[in-house]
Formats: C-alpha cells, structure tokens, sequence
C-alpha cells in the first residue's frame, strides 16, 4: 500500500475524530433537543419509560439518558390536533407497573375508561418509573414539560420523601446537573455530591456508556414493537404478612419524624413548575396487613405511627400550597398486592382507578378549562 495514501487517511480519520470530539464537548451533556430514534417514527414509542435487566427477554433495560429514555416514549410523538387533555402520570414502580401489563397499569386502566373532558378525550401517559424518591420525580415532570402535558396525575408514598432516598434512585444519582438545576430552583434541602463533567467525560470516550445505550434502545425498538413486551412476569414471593415488631422508620423513632428531614418542598415546588397547570397529588394505595405485629406496622414499609404522622403531614403541606390531594392510602383490600406493600394486582389496579374518577375530573378536568 502507498505509504502517502495510508498516511492521509490515518490523518483524516484523525481530524474527523477530533472534529467529533470538539462538537460533543462544545454541546451540554443533557440537551433539551430530542434524540434521533427509531420509536416514534419506525415504530410507535413504548408505553412506559425503559426499565429492566432481562433486555433478551423484555426487549428492554435500564438506562439513564433522559433525552433518549423520553425519545423512546410514546409522549414524545408529535401531537396532532387539539382533541385530547393529555394528564402525564408521574410516580415510582406501582405506577410504572411492576408485573403488570401496560392495560394493567393505572394509566392504562383510567384509558379504558374512556373518561371525556367537555368535548376533548382524555388521554393518560405513563411516565412512572421503578424507583421511589420525590426528587426523581421531580425531575422527570421538569423534562416532561417539554411534551405539552395538559394535567399532571402524581402518586406518591411516604418512602419517597426521606431527604436520604433522594438520591437512591440510581436514575437521579446519574443525573446529578438535573437535579442541581432542581435544588437550585425551589432551594431544596439536598446536598448533592459533586459531579464528574470534565472535558473528558464530555468526549465519545467518555460518553461511550450512553452512546451504547441508545444503539442498544434502538436495536430493541423492532422486537418491542413486534410483540409489546417490556417486561418478564416471573413467579414472586408475596408482600410480608406478618412483620418484625420494629416501630423505626429510617433514622425515626416514635412518637414523632422530624419534618425538615423529609422533601415535602417537593409540593410546592412541583406546583411552581406547572404555573397554571393542573395538579393531583394521590397517597396511593398501601397494603395494610393483618398479620402478626400489624398493630405495630401497617406492612414491610411502614410503621403505624410514622405512616399516619405522614398522612397529616402531607394533608397539611398539600392545604398551604393549594395543591389537591387524594388520601387513596386505604382504598384497596389487602389481599390484592402482588410482590410488595404497593405493587397491586390488575384489579386492585382498577379498583384504584375506578374509584379515583371523581378526583381527576374535578380537579384535572375542571381546572384544565374544559
């Protein structure tokens, strides 16, 4: 071979490199434009965000790219007309849907429903995900804002507001400018560790990780469309019955929690975020066992006297912002929770959305002008 001609080629190659370099450390690491994806476009866009670690098996896996998780999203598809309220349903795993089918899911029940806004049809999007902090919610509804969400929906529980599990969620852990923007905003009370953005990891060296993951995502869009699968559905262990007679909740003894010591900034914060958006927050549904030691817990989560300090404190953080609020805690039979104390079965799932009805039309339909 000509050593002139494999020089030059060696040396463009090179440059195109260092082009490609220059441009990904020039741009910010979390850009607000939509990725390039096959969903959406190809195929439709997934009915919830991608979560999971069986990817041969669920045509689906965890990742932490919030542009190309919300790109792979059935709420990223171009919206047409004006003829539905869109309500974007936040929330951790009970809402995402642990073991159950898309139909299955709150939203995918409260769509059956066929509920109508004045003349508009309204339209529920899941954008739960399966991991429990206030604060990745936030987050999540912040992106959200960007795809014209008409109401917001948004179940919550009291393991999502210690100011410890913040950043448990591995997806906000991996998304610390996001939350930074967050803290910065609403003055949340979080300390936040510092995060690794040199030139660096801004180079495709150091976004290779990411890069992947979206090749990956869109290597799973053909099969995922093909079957709608997204997750397996393997035998499970039931939610604890009978429970240790422990009264801790975290670092918290009886009689009381410190307040300042769980997020429920997170309300006001969220209400801000909206402006004039409509906003129901739900105490969802909790299995409530009557099992051995339930006169000291109500399940594996809670203990009695720290869940119903939480139920007064949300109702009282929920009245100061005006913020409208379910409390759903009790709303569902014991018996119809599948691996864990909020994971519901299909129809504890629809007797959770049947009897919610009420609360969204008043306050998601009225408040939405129609």
């Amino acid at each position: 071979m000509d050593f002139k001609f494999f020089r030059n080629v060696i040396l463009k190659a090179l440059v195109l490199f260092l082009v490609l370099n220059a441009i990904l450390i020039a741009l910010p690491t979390a850009s607000s434009a939509h990725q390039p994806s096959l969903y959406n476009s190809l195929v439709p866009g997934r009915e919830r965000f991608p979560f999971g670690e069986t990817p041969q098996q669920a045509y689906n896996f965890s990742l932490y790219d919030l542009e190309a998780m919300f790109a792979s999203h059935e709420v990223s598809a171009p919206v047409r007309g004006d003829t539905t309220v869109r309500v974007f349903v936040l929330g951790d795993s009970s809402a995402w849907g642990t073991l159950l089918t898309n139909e299955e899911t709150l939203t995918g029940q409260l769509n059956a429903l066929n509920l109508q806004c004045g003349q508009k049809q309204m339209q529920f999007f899941n954008l739960g995900y399966p991991t429990i902090s206030v604060s990745k919610d936030l987050m999540l509804l912040q992106r959200a804002l960007q795809e014209q969400p008409d109401a917001i929906l948004w179940p919550t529980t009291l393991e999502a507001f210690p100011l410890d599990k913040q950043l448990a969620s591995p997806l906000a852990a991996n998304n610390l400018k996001q939350i930074e923007t967050l803290v910065n905003q609403f003055n949340l009370p979080l300390v936040l560790p510092a995060e690794n953005n040199s030139l660096w990891q801004r180079t495709l060296w150091g976004r290779r990780r990411a890069i992947a993951d979206w090749i990956r995502l869109q290597l799973y869009a053909i099969p995922y469309a093909a079957t709608g699968i997204d997750q397996i559905y393997p035998h499970f262990t039931p939610a604890a019955w009978d429970l240790e007679a422990d009264e801790s909740f975290y670092q918290f003894n009886p009689p009381e929690m410190e307040r300042n010591q769980l997020l429920y900034q997170a309300l006001p914060a969220a209400s801000d975020m909206l402006g004039q958006l409509p906003l129901l927050v739900v105490n969802e549904p909790i299995m409530i066992s009557a099992g051995e030691n339930s006169d000291v817990r109500y399940n594996y989560f809670y203990p009695r006297w720290a869940y119903d300090q939480y139920r007064q404190d949300l109702a009282q953080a929920a009245a100061q912002h005006n913020i409208a609020l379910v409390d759903a805690w009790d709303w569902v039979d014991a018996h119809q929770f599948t691996n864990s104390a909020i994971h519901l079965t299909p129809a504890g799932e629809l007797v959770f959305a049947q009897r919610l009805v009420g609360n969204v039309m008043q306050t998601l339909c009225r408040e939405s002008g129609n």
